[in-house]
């Protein structure tokens, strides 16, 4: 993946700021919405189950941080590749702000929970780990989301759009995957025992 195609995918992402904008507070929103209904009877299970499982086999988990790494890459994938698809029509568009609302609700409950149950150890997870990684994450499913966006009024099944399609989804993958490799090495740094590599 050539450093001329990261560019040219972010000065597409950039050239539609009002798409952006939109989609930047549409996220703002969900996660204001998830700490704020986080104590509703229907969410706080649903939040606090999320919270546990993300620090039993994620934060504190006994197994090889590489392992983690490819599991988290593949779950951007999945991401990336339902909102690089999105595109190709007007009627799935539906799909990424559904996509933004759910993973900024469940980040804004989360962060709730960690700070109001965990106390010094969830706040330490919440600004070493969860806080900047879910942000960069989400900020590549919020570029590709604009991506989409653009596509769909101009989307052919050519040769060129698929391409066009294939190396965004690329090198947006490659950002998520950089990411994810950040998250391994503060995972192995700070919360995982010495020889958790492999």
């Amino acid at each position: 993946m050539s450093l001329p195609l990261f560019r040219d995918c972010l000065s597409r992402v950039i050239a539609r700021k009002k798409t952006l904008l939109v989609f930047a507070i549409v996220y703002l929103a969900g996660i204001i919405l998830g700490i704020c209904f986080v104590k509703t009877p229907a969410f706080y299970e649903f939040h606090l189950n999320r919270v546990d499982r993300f620090l039993v086999q994620i934060v504190y988990s006994r197994r090889n941080v590489f392992l983690i790494f490819l599991e988290r890459t593949a779950g951007c994938a999945l991401w990336l590749a339902l909102l690089a698809l999105s595109g190709i029509h007007f009627v799935a568009l539906a799909v990424p702000p559904a996509v933004l609302l759910y993973r900024s609700y469940t980040f804004g409950g989360s962060i709730a929970i960690l700070c109001s149950v965990y106390g010094v150890s969830g706040l330490l997870v919440v600004f070493v780990l969860f806080l900047p990684i879910h942000l960069l994450t989400d900020a590549v499913f919020l570029g590709a989301t604009v991506l989409s966006c653009g596509r769909a009024g101009t989307f052919r099944f050519c040769r060129s759009d698929l391409t066009e399609l294939l190396f965004d989804f690329l090198a947006l993958l490659a950002v998520a995957a950089l990411i994810c490799l950040l998250e391994m090495l503060l995972l192995l740094v700070i919360f995982h025992p010495v020889g958790q590599l492999f």
